[in-house]
């Protein structure tokens, strides 16, 4: 499954981006559930990092085809779609219908640890 990765400038008070990660885990929990599983995402996890231009939320998910699922969020119109895509560009500048997956990021190095090893051919 491809990992999607992404930084996202935050560009409101990290309160606000912290009650929007709270709403997604909580009151609106089976909304979210749902919306993930509607792109066949098996995992998504957030991580703030401050630079020295400001707070950057890097953003990873796994999902099953970033190329089907993309176009079909851009498209999306549902009232917890809008809500989510509204608060990502409320809270990044960054608009879900332009680039759905957020700023384009490029894979420069990847390391992978081999399993192979395992089978005795130590």
């Amino acid at each position: 499954m491809p990992f999607v990765v992404r930084a996202f400038p935050v560009v409101r008070p990290l309160e606000e981006l912290h009650t929007f990660l709270s709403k997604l885990l909580n009151e609106r929990r089976a909304e979210t559930d749902k919306f993930y599983a509607q792109y066949a995402v098996s995992q998504e996890s957030a991580y703030l990092q401050e630079g020295p231009h400001g707070p950057q939320l890097i953003v990873v998910t796994i999902l099953a085809d970033e190329k089907d699922a993309a176009p079909r969020y851009a498209a999306a119109s549902e009232e917890f779609h809008a809500w989510f895509k509204g608060e990502v560009f409320r809270l990044t500048g960054v608009d879900p219908n332009v680039a759905p997956l957020g700023p384009v990021t490029t894979e420069v190095y990847c390391w992978n640890q081999s399993w192979e090893r395992i089978s005795g051919d130590e």
